[in-house]
């Protein structure tokens, strides 16, 4: 090989190498800008916000590229229970005011918690209705398979109120810790009746058939939302908080049968 084409060939190893250098930089940077943009919202909801919050999460993520709202639904106290036992989330949405009062206690809420919507009970069969439920009375009836909220979940709160104010004993079958899984058992022939919100009436549609009854004034349910003090996402948090207070969040809301707080 003479020294010309040494030269040569030393030039293209040289070239070659700075380019996958230069390639190596690039894919370093572009990872490490993808991962600096993903972050995880984690949204606590009480499981009557499951229809509202999953569409309003669609209109956050779009709205923050790069962020992913993740939802945990369930029962507002097992949810304000996880909260005060350590679990990980940005923002508490709760179906009643005592349970959002249980976080403020503990001095877990970041932002002061700000109310956003409330609702009713409503009677809710299979859509043959076979037990030929009516009102509220029709409840008590002997043989009626009927099932409630617990008593600690706010749905079950709010039925022992309308309980009370009708003067009524009501023995259901079974107490459920969300008011989705009470749906789910009069939706699935497991009971004759139960009592969800008018939201959750809506929501399922053709599959079940709602009563309304004029007790259900006597317990209405305000949702308060809050951002938490230990969440490593303050300034999404607040934006989503934000979101369910503004006309976006509320017109949603309003679709669903949610009445202002």
């Amino acid at each position: 090989m003479n020294l010309r084409t040494r030269a040569l060939s030393a030039l293209i190893v040289a070239a070659t190498t700075t380019a996958l250098a230069g390639c190596g930089s690039s894919d370093d940077n572009t990872t490490s800008t993808t991962s600096a943009r993903s972050e995880t919202l984690t949204v606590y909801a009480a499981a009557s916000l499951t229809e509202t919050f999953t569409e309003l999460g669609k209109d956050f993520e779009k709205d923050h590229p790069g962020v992913k709202v993740a939802f945990s639904f369930g029962g507002s106290s097992d949810l304000v229970t996880q909260i005060q036992q350590g679990a990980p989330a940005d923002v508490f949405a709760s179906a009643d005011t005592k349970n959002m009062d249980k976080l403020t206690a503990d001095g877990l809420q970041g932002e002061a918690p700000q109310n956003f919507a409330s609702n009713t009970l409503e009677i809710v069969t299979p859509p043959d209705n076979p037990a030929k439920i009516d009102s509220l009375d029709d409840l008590a009836k002997k043989g009626v398979a009927l099932v409630l909220c617990a008593p600690e979940v706010p749905c079950g709160s709010a039925a022992a109120k309308v309980e009370d104010a009708a003067h009524l004993t009501l023995e259901p079958v079974s107490e459920e810790q969300s008011v989705k899984d009470v749906l789910a058992k009069v939706t699935s022939g497991e009971a004759d009746a139960g009592l969800v919100y008018v939201t959750d009436v809506q929501a399922a549609g053709d599959t079940v058939h709602g009563i309304t009854f004029p007790e259900a004034s006597s317990a209405v349910n305000t949702y308060p939302i809050a951002t938490l003090k230990d969440s490593k996402h303050a300034d999404l948090a607040k934006a989503f908080v934000a979101l369910v207070l503004g006309s976006v969040g509320q017109q949603t809301l309003a679709e669903a049968g949610f009445a202002k707080p």
